[in-house]
């Protein structure tokens, strides 16, 4: 049986919260291990962010019309950190501003997560029930075998490029 699609984003989410934590912890001259740490970030929430913004926000938008608000935020929240992933992607980790731009992405992606766990995964969980659950679930569990792990790569940067036109 497929887990449903919500246990599979709060397990992402636990990991993504892991890296943030284990950045914070990093010295102030940790550069090396900031500098790995940030490249796990990077590729976990492309990973993420592909998966809500392809399978996960469209179907829920689809069928729960009345979280369409939440939605439509969820897409901005991501359209923030995709912007500073990419940038963060550009730097160093010696780079003066390089722990200010990641503090300022932990924060941002630590206030969605907390938004969607303790708002929004409620309300889709009641209004779309345990076996649409389960088919997003699997159907996330396939993309994410070809899911976009950089955020150079096309299937990426086009919901970024689109993020920033739109």
């Amino acid at each position: 049986m497929p887990t449903d699609a919500i246990v599979l984003l709060k397990n992402d989410h636990k990991e993504i919260r892991r890296a943030f934590k284990d950045f914070q912890k990093a010295g102030h001259d940790a550069h090396t291990t900031k500098g790995k740490l940030v490249d796990t970030m990077i590729e976990l929430l492309t990973v993420h962010t592909y998966l809500e913004n392809e399978i996960m926000y469209p179907r829920v938008r689809e069928l729960l019309p009345e979280v369409e608000d939440d939605v439509l935020e969820s897409y901005e929240e991501h359209h923030v950190a995709d912007v500073l992933v990419v940038e963060l992607s550009m730097m160093k980790p010696t780079d003066e501003r390089f722990t200010a731009k990641t503090t300022v992405l932990i924060e941002n992606v630590t206030h969605h997560i907390e938004e969607e766990e303790q708002e929004w995964f409620p309300k889709v969980r009641e209004g779309l029930g345990r076996k649409v659950l389960q088919q997003l679930g699997a159907e996330m569990e396939e993309a994410r075998k070809k899911a976009p792990r950089r955020p150079s790569q096309p299937s990426a940067l086009k919901k970024t490029v689109d993020a920033v036109i739109s």
